[in-house]
C-alpha cells in the first residue's frame, strides 16, 4: 500500500492528527480538509484512492459530500469511509444509501481502522484489473474491465457497490442469494447490518428497473435469467 493517497475530511483537528499519524505510519500519502466543500475541491486536485469522511461537519456533512462525490464522473469510482460518532441504524443506513463503501463508528481503533482500510483497496485493486468477460443479458451489458453498465446502449452511473452487486448477480442469473451471502461477498469483513444489501438493491431497481432482480421473501434476492 506504500504511497496510496489518502484524503481526511473531519473538522476535529486531533481526529485528523491522529489519522494522519497513524496512515503515514503505514506508509500512506495523506491530505486533510476540515469540511465536504473544503474535501471536494482537495479531491478534485489530488485524486486520492480513497476518501474518510466525517458525518457532522460545517460547511457540507458528509452524507452531502458523498452524494456529491459519486455524482462527480472523475471521483464516483473512489471508495469512501464514513468514520463518524453517530452509530444509530438510520445513520449508517443514510451513509450507504450515499453511496458509502464502509461505515466505521468512533471511537477509533487505529489498527483495525488500517486494516479495514487496507483491505478496501485490495479489493478495489482486484475489482479494477482486467477480468472476465462482458456480461450481457435482458437489455443490460456490464463490463467490469471498464467497470461500466449500459442499459440499451445508454450509461448508467453506478456507485462502486453498485456495479459489484449487480456484476455478481448478474454473473450467475437465476442463482438465489441470501442477505448474508451478499455482505460477505461484496462488503466483505465489515460490521454492516444486511439492511444494506436492500438499499443497494433498491437502487439498482431505480436505475435499471423493477424487472431484473427479484426478491424471495424472508431468503435473498436474485438476478432473473430471462425478462419478467
Amino acid at each position: 500500500m506504500i504511497g496510496k493517497k489518502i484524503l481526511i475530511v473531519d473538522d476535529e483537528e486531533d481526529i485528523l492528527d491522529l489519522l494522519e499519524y497513524n496512515l503515514a505510519a503505514n506508509g500512506y500519502e495523506v491530505y486533510r480538509a476540515n469540511n465536504g466543500a473544503e474535501g471536494i475541491r482537495l479531491a478534485e486536485q489530488k485524486y486520492p484512492e480513497l476518501i474518510i469522511l466525517d458525518v457532522m461537519m460545517p460547511v457540507m456533512d458528509g452524507i452531502k459530500t458523498c452524494e456529491q462525490i459519486r455524482k462527480n464522473p472523475e471521483l464516483a469510482h473512489i471508495p469512501v469511509v464514513f468514520l463518524t460518532a453517530r452509530a444509530e441504524e438510520y445513520a449508517e443506513l443514510a451513509g450507504f444509501e450515499a453511496g458509502a463503501d464502509d461505515y466505521i463508528v468512533k471511537p477509533i481503533k487505529p489498527r483495525v481502522l488500517i486494516k479495514r482500510l487496507n483491505a478496501l483497496l485490495r479489493r478495489g485493486s482486484k475489482q479494477a484489473s482486467p477480468s472476465s468477460q462482458t456480461i450481457k443479458i435482458h437489455d443490460i451489458e456490464i463490463d467490469k474491465e471498464e467497470y461500466s453498465v449500459r442499459k440499451d446502449d445508454e450509461i448508467i452511473d453506478l456507485t462502486r457497490r453498485e456495479f459489484e452487486l449487480l456484476h455478481y448477480l448478474a454473473s450467475r442469473p437465476g442463482k438465489l442469494f441470501n442477505r448474508q451471502e451478499l455482505l460477505d461477498k461484496i462488503w466483505g469483513n465489515v460490521h454492516i447490518t444486511d439492511r444494506t444489501v436492500d438499499v443497494h438493491v433498491r437502487k439498482l431497481r431505480e436505475k435499471l428497473g423493477d424487472s431484473l432482480i427479484v426478491t424471495v421473501k424472508g431468503v435473498g434476492y436474485k438476478f432473473l435469467p430471462h425478462p419478467a
